[in-house]
């Protein structure tokens, strides 16, 4: 099949996949917005040439069960990644996507949930799908959204049941091995009333001259009383545009947490979302991106406070050496209903050299008197008071920057499980 992007393409892809008249006709849609829509007019600079990427690969004919049967080429790219260990025996459930397919996938749990390749929930659980897909994140939004939209295939869908509380997180990994590869995952979770989730997401690709594309969409919807903790750690090779969509609905005493850790990539555009519907609903966020030479981090967040006594906290964390550019991109909106809310932002960025920059751009709107917005940013460099004593102790100058980083996003690693705070060191040293 030419892989062309054109609308028998998009028919081609439904085909393959065996969906049903409603997906077909909105992944024509989304193509023709696609079409329609230009890049966003703010953040860094996107120059993709679309005829270049290739935008959808799969050898696997099925999604396996049992590790040993993967196809042994891609058994050994994720054991050389780390990423399957000891998964099968501690946690309740493993999902790894390697390319445009979900290629293995372990669910262990005893418990009532439902956690499966967005594919295949369609196929078992078309109805429950369809009430939340593209319902959060509309495909129109921009460009990315709209291709996501015509292109989509893999992803997780997680359904938790009310009052349901699993002892260990969920984990997903998203591999791009080839090269110029689009992968365009979708992910919708549901954390119903009184039940909660820890999700966790790894995202890699191998280093290539010309760029690959990652443009996924994550759609959570958090129950009353509910409490979903997305983790993601994300390390693409340097020729791979990341372009992302995530966003969270929360309802009343819910609490919603992102953990966001952006060390990959040549440009990167994030910003989980909440939206703190429920009164008393909650929306957290905790991020690191660490921009390196050749790369732009466009990162941040955004809360829109719409319930009562609703309670925000942004902390956003970057780092910029080697001429990277690593800058923190925000809204936070309290609306007029939203009385007696507050919101609480903290960007604090450390810049390594002379070379690298960081640029913070905050749009924060209150819109009644009870309510309080409080942003505080500081930006350093790196003390050489701080790099001599360091020095005088016998350590080379790159070691003392590598602790000095290391202990300003010590933080941040708390709020991750032990492997992958580890996992982040080996990153940071590298």
């Amino acid at each position: 099949m030419n892989k062309t992007l054109n609308i028998e393409f998009i028919k081609w892809l439904s085909s393959k996949k065996q969906e049903d008249e409603f997906m077909l006709n909105f992944r024509i849609n989304s193509f023709l917005k696609f079409q329609e829509l230009e890049n966003p007019n703010f953040g860094p600079k996107i120059d993709i040439d679309f005829n270049k990427i290739n935008y959808y690969k799969s050898d696997v004919l099925k999604t396996e069960d049992k590790w040993e049967k993967v196809n042994c080429k891609i058994k050994n790219t994720f054991n050389e990644l780390g990423v399957i260990k000891a998964e099968e025996n501690y946690l309740d459930g493993v999902s790894n996507q390697y390319e445009s397919e979900v290629i293995y996938h372990k669910n262990k749990t005893d418990k009532d949930i439902i956690f499966m390749s967005t594919d295949e929930a369609l196929k078992k659980h078309p109805e429950l799908l369809k009430k939340y897909f593209n319902n959060l994140v509309k495909y129109d939004e921009n460009k990315y959204t709209a291709l996501n939209g015509a292109l989509w295939s893999g992803g997780s869908f997680i359904y938790i049941p009310p009052h349901t509380h699993l002892d260990r997180p969920l984990q997903s990994y998203f591999r791009i091995e080839s090269e110029s590869l689009g992968q365009f995952e979708r992910t919708i979770i549901i954390v119903d009333d009184y039940s909660s989730l820890d999700y966790i997401e790894g995202c890699t690709a191998k280093s290539y001259s010309s760029s690959s594309l990652h443009a996924g969409v994550v759609e959570i919807y958090v129950g009353k009383h509910a409490r979903c903790r997305y983790s993601t750690i994300q390390n693409w090779s340097t020729d791979v545009y990341n372009l992302v969509t995530k966003r969270a609905i929360v309802d009343e005493g819910g609490t919603m947490e992102w953990v966001d850790g952006n060390i990959g990539s040549a440009v990167t555009m994030k910003y989980p979302s909440c939206i703190l519907k429920g009164d008393n609903s909650v929306g957290n966020s905790l991020s690191i991106a660490y921009a390196k030479s050749g790369q732009t981090l466009d990162a941040g967040a955004k809360m829109i406070h719409i319930g009562k006594n609703t309670k925000s906290n942004i902390i956003s964390k970057s780092i910029a050496e080697n001429t990277g550019i690593s800058n923190y991109r925000g809204l936070v909106k309290i609306t007029k209903d939203a009385i007696n809310s507050s919101a609480k932002i903290k960007c604090d960025t450390l810049i390594l050299d002379s070379k690298s920059s960081s640029n913070t751009y905050p749009k924060n709107v209150v819109l009644n008197d009870s309510s309080v917005i409080e942003h505080e940013a500081t930006i350093s460099k790196v003390s050489e008071e701080k790099l001599c004593y360091l020095m005088g102790k016998g350590l080379s100058e790159d070691k003392a920057k590598e602790l000095l980083v290391l202990g300003f996003i010590a933080d941040f690693k708390k709020e991750l499980p032990m492997e992958y705070a580890v996992e982040l060191n080996r990153l940071i040293k590298d």
